[in-house]
């Protein structure tokens, strides 16, 4: 096998991003070690709200477009809620690397562990295995404040939802080959719809779209669900859902609803892809009050950067970079199996650098 050599464009960010950040590249770097097929250059950008409250820029010069140079962009956390644009909305420069690149294909995998607080009582908790697929570029985020596309008066603000035939055929069928993909590794092969198809034109566009794309995949079930009946659902039966595709705004809050059932932000691990490049980061945030406290749950972001060695594998065709992947989630499923990872977060003892060290310690016993 040919070794592989990789770049990076690495976004540390601001606040926790900082930590949970090095804590990936820390795990990664012990699965390169292991595997020993691949070796990653990362290539900093400086981007976020303390680089904004020091240089009156977001990003810095040129950032935007080395970011694309890459092969991949991992990202930390951006923003601080104290800092902010002059519109009164948080420093955000990675929304426009989602639009720039249409980093369309918001990939959320949800899961359960071994010793990590149930937030529900049924004997399934312990079974959640799905992910929610958020459209990423369009949807209500087409006119995040970042974009300038709002229309905005003394009076009123309008906001202006999107959803596009030529993006949404495409965020469909990344929907059902991520279902084919898990069915063949023991999945249910089901791919949910989620819309609120019966109030709004857009959401009923979004819907046909779908039906018409599942006639490409007859093996794959498929599902509908209103977005309120699903939230719904996330919490009475998140068990009986495998893969869900669904709008960018419903897809932000159902996320972040699915990651507090298998006990919270610090597992919410996020790919955003596109046709040419993606962006792996934590769905959390920059967590100023706990920032520089050794307090963060390190793991969604280095369950991101397993995600990013997947994405590198199948975009090289290198088999090192996804049995990189594996040993990462393999690492981590033994940690809490055998709880020799105890997260803050979830009331341990273990601080951001002792769960890394710890993950990474693990997947160089498999050497």
């Amino acid at each position: 096998m040919a070794h592989c050599n990789c770049s990076v464009s690495l976004i540390r960010g601001d606040g926790i991003g900082l930590d949970v950040a090095d804590a990936a590249c820390e795990v990664v770097e012990a699965a390169r070690a292991v595997t020993d097929g691949f070796t990653i250059d990362y290539r900093p950008i400086e981007a976020g709200a303390a680089y904004f409250a020091r240089t009156g820029h977001d990003i810095e010069p040129g950032g935007e477009a080395a970011a694309g140079e890459s092969d991949a962009i991992f990202l930390g956390a951006i923003g601080l809620p104290t800092i902010r644009y002059e519109d009164g909305t948080e420093i955000s420069p990675h929304l426009r690397l989602r639009d720039r690149y249409q980093l369309y294909a918001g990939v959320r995998p949800v899961k359960s562990y071994p010793n990590t607080p149930r937030r529900l009582s049924s004997h399934l908790a312990g079974t959640i295995d799905l992910v929610i697929l958020r459209e990423s570029t369009e949807g209500l985020f087409y006119s995040a404040a970042v974009h300038g596309r709002s229309k905005v008066t003394d009076e009123a603000v309008e906001d202006t939802l999107r959803i596009s035939r030529g993006t949404t055929e495409k965020l469909h069928r990344f929907g059902f080959r991520l279902a084919e993909k898990r069915k063949s590794q023991g999945g249910k092969g089901l791919l949910t719809c989620v819309d609120k198809a019966n109030v709004f034109r857009s959401m009923a566009f979004f819907r046909s779209i779908f039906d018409e794309v599942a006639e490409e995949f007859p093996y794959i079930r498929c599902g509908y669900n209103y977005v309120d009946a699903q939230a719904l659902d996330l919490i009475r039966k998140p068990w009986d859902f495998d893969v869900i595709v669904t709008e960018n705004m419903f897809g932000d809050i159902l996320s972040d609803l699915a990651a507090g059932v298998v006990g919270g932000m610090g597992l919410a691990s996020c790919a955003e892809v596109g046709d040419t490049t993606a962006l792996f980061q934590p769905a959390h945030g920059s967590a100023p009050d706990i920032m520089g406290q050794d307090k963060a749950n390190p793991i969604a972001a280095i369950l991101s950067g397993a995600l990013m060695l997947e994405y590198l594998s199948e975009k090289h065709r290198n088999a090192s970079l996804v049995q990189g992947a594996q040993l990462i989630e393999k690492a981590v499923d033994l940690g809490f199996s055998e709880n020799r990872i105890r997260p803050i977060e979830f009331g341990g003892d273990m601080g951001t650098r002792d769960v890394s060290g710890e993950i990474a310690s693990i997947v160089r016993s498999f050497g």
